[in-house]
């Protein structure tokens, strides 16, 4: 202070001081460099002073200027201080007043409550009469409830709630003893509401007015909200409630469910009640209340929710029967949406019946699906081996088996065994197609079943007589009956064909039908067998070259034996027939390859040549006479082998032996040399020359048609004693 330099406390003064003599002590050595510039020297000091003066000047005009404001400044603070101090001191003074008046207001509250009372009083005084009247007419109002005049009831109770809320402002909120009555009358008056709800459709056929009151009382008080403390719309939800309440409770009550057997009942009701209950909904209930309560389509949608939590009821108990999964999966499928019920013209589109879900959820059909199939198969089955049994029990009878008017072998049982499945497939197709194909597989897989046990019963019974277990007397006819069943079958099982299944389910059917044939015809030759054995015991022999009546014999056993064969349907008949004589040419070729006779010369194997052409004549005429066809006899061997026999030169066996290798590719060196050693007349050397025209050319492929012979004879041991693996009745 008091000093033009600025002190320490401003080093950007002294700085910026410094920066400036500096920069003018360069531009005076700038200027006065040259000599010559220091006559001017007196100019420019006097221009400096001047321009210093003039500095000095505004440097004193802003000074002074910002003093003046300063000064202005304090002035004004000076004139704000005064005002607080006064505002100040006028707060104290209210302050001071509003402390006193409030001391003044607390004498006033006695007074205060005082006038209260007195309003009160007089309010009450003025109420008195009425409030005297509120038992007489609360026990009225409650008179006019239980008369059912509802529309009266609710005017005095909606008096009396006034009356009460009146009470209540005049008396500050408080609440009289008298008015106590007034919440369980509001309960009673609701609850003939809902009575009359829940009785709409009887209401309205019988006493439409008070339905009407009804509807109005729960109008009228959900469009307000008054002194009863409804919200607006409970009263109406309320009666719609029980209005769908009352028509559940009337058809789907818990004690009007159907118990065991009695569903198809129940529904037939139903069938008949629904439809005339929206009928009844739209032409009297409707008009009796106003349109937005939509009654028709609350009609229709509460009695099919009410059906359908009915239905999901039923399913969750014990599980149905057959005949009840059936008709309900029926009924709610095709009956329910159908033309009789909620698919009726008659049925106006206020039902809005398209917006209902599903009756039967699909698990719920799976579900009786399930169930039905399941109690079908089961029934299925127990039919299947009742007639099984039935048929099984007549096998050992002293009596033949029944023929049918042609004379074949008959029995019911086929058309038992197809009825029965044909009926219950074709019965579903009035359901749906699910079931349809469900019930189709079932049945196939049950006939396949039945067909396994037809088999098994057929080893069993073959299995007893042979042992002498159970001796039936008519053994090989009930096998030929047999053969006419699986004919029967076999012609009928096309029944089970449905249009879309797979077929792999219908083949294993005759793939099993095909198993059953060849088993039967295998029993029937097995049987063929046991009587020609002993016959063919002694051939080839000497007795058999000189004598026919070898042959004969078999010949007349094998006529005795194929008998009944006329008893059995075509195809069987002919398959049977071609596997008999099949089965006696194997057990002659078996009987040839043993070894049992060599022939001593040229005589004995003309001899042999020519038993083997009278054979092979006989035995053609044998089953050309048992309707057996030429084309597909086996006997014509034998007149090979006669050629191999006949053989004069026997170098020119090679050729005869390549010969019948074309013939019968299944011949084998075993079989050629058997019959070398049965013409006896062949060397080493001839007999290695003969093998060898086999081992040198590969054998050919079998012709179409062709049966194998030779490969089923064995050379030199034993053969089986019964029919060809191979074989058609293999």
């Amino acid at each position: 202070p008091g000093s033009s330099c600025p002190g320490p406390e401003w080093p950007e003064q002294e700085r910026a001081e410094r920066l400036a003599r500096g920069a003018a002590l360069k531009w005076a050595s700038g200027i006065f460099y040259r000599p010559e510039q220091l006559a001017r020297l007196g100019q420019y000091r006097s221009r400096e002073v001047q321009r210093t003066s003039s500095l000095e000047a505004r440097i004193k005009s802003v000074v002074q200027s910002y003093l003046k404001g300063v000064q202005t400044g304090v002035w004004q603070l000076a004139q704000a201080l005064e005002a607080v101090q006064g505002a100040r001191e006028s707060l104290g003074e209210a302050h001071r007043l509003f402390r006193s008046m409030a001391e003044a207001a607390l004498t006033l509250e006695p007074l205060q409550e005082r006038v209260a009372q007195h309003k009160q009083l007089q309010a009450l005084s003025q109420l008195l009469p009425r409030l005297r009247a509120v038992p007489a007419a609360v026990a009225h109002t409650q008179t006019l409830i239980d008369a059912q005049r509802l529309l009266e009831a609710y005017v005095s109770l909606w008096e009396l709630e006034q009356l009460r809320e009146n009470t209540r402002v005049a008396l500050g909120g408080l609440e009289l003893p008298a008015f106590e009555g007034l919440g369980p009358l509001t309960e009673a008056l609701g609850w003939a509401v809902e009575v009359a709800a829940g009785t709409a459709g009887q209401l309205a056929r019988e006493d439409p007015a008070l339905l009407v009151a009804a509807v109005r009382v729960a109008e009228v008080e959900a469009g307000r909200t008054g002194p009863l403390g409804q919200h607006p719309q409970d009263w109406r939800q309320r009666f719609l409630r029980a209005l769908q309440e009352g028509l559940e409770r009337v058809y789907f009550g818990t004690s009007l469910l159907p118990g065991p057997g009695a569903l198809a009942e129940w529904l037939e009701t139903l069938r008949v009640a629904l439809p005339a209950e929206l009928a009844t909904a739209e032409a009297l209930v409707a008009p009796c209340c106003p349109p937005n309560y939509k009654v028709v389509q609350l009609w229709a949608h509460t009695l099919h929710s009410g059906l359908r939590r009915s239905l999901q009821q039923l399913l969750t108990g014990p599980e149905l029967r057959a005949a009840d999964a059936f008709t309900l999966l029926h009924w709610a499928q095709h009956v329910y949406l159908g033309p009789e019920m909620m698919g009726s013209l008659e049925l106006g589109p206020d039902a809005d019946v398209s917006q209902l879900e599903p009756l039967l959820t699909l698990e719920n059909v799976e579900q009786l699906e399930a169930t039905f199939v399941a109690k079908v198969q089961a029934s299925v089955a127990q039919w299947l081996q009742k007639a099984l049994d039935g048929e099984v029990a007549e096998w050992g009878l002293e009596k033949e088996p029944d023929t049918d008017p042609s004379g074949f072998y008959h029995s019911p049982m086929p058309a038992i065994v197809l009825q029965i499945l044909d009926e219950n497939i074709r019965v579903t197709s009035v359901v749906s197609k699910s079931l349809q194909q469900r019930v189709h597989g079932m049945a196939v897989s049950e006939l396949g079943a039945f067909l396994r046990s037809f088999s098994d019963a057929l080893i069993r019974f073959s299995r007893d007589h042979l042992r002498g277990e159970a001796i039936a007397p008519h053994y090989v006819s009930y096998l030929l009956a047999t053969l006419n069943h699986h004919t029967a079958l076999r012609s009928s099982v096309s029944v089970l064909h449905l249009d879309g299944m797979a077929s792999v389910a219908l083949a294993r059917v005759e793939a099993a039908l095909d198993e059953l044939q060849r088993r039967i015809c295998r029993l029937v030759l097995e049987a063929l067998l046991a009587e020609l054995q002993p016959l063919f015991s002694s051939l080839p022999s000497r007795w058999w070259l000189s004598s026919p009546e070898l042959l004969d014999g078999v010949c007349e056993r094998t006529a005795n034996f194929c008998r009944d064969f006329r008893r059995v349907r075509s195809p069987a008949v002919q398959l049977l027939l071609a596997e008999a004589e099949r089965t006696v040419v194997l057990q002659y070729l078996r009987a040839l390859m043993q070894g049992r006779l060599v022939c001593r010369g040229a005589d004995e194997r003309t001899q042999a040549a020519e038993r083997l052409r009278h054979d092979a004549t006989q035995l053609r005429e044998l089953f050309l006479g048992l309707g057996l066809e030429e084309s597909v006899q086996c006997a014509p061997v034998l007149l090979a082998l006669r050629e191999l026999l006949n053989l004069h030169d026997p170098t020119l066996l090679g050729l005869e032996v390549a010969g019948l290798r074309q013939q019968f590719p299944d011949v084998s060196e075993d079989h050629v040399s058997a019959l070398l050693d049965l013409r006896g007349d062949v060397s080493r050397e001839q007999r290695l020359a003969a093998l060898s025209s086999l081992q040198a050319v590969p054998p050919p492929s079998p012709p179409a048609g062709h049966r194998a012979l030779f490969s089923l004879v064995p050379a030199p041991t034993p053969a089986p004693s019964y029919c060809l693996p191979s074989g058609s009745c293999a």
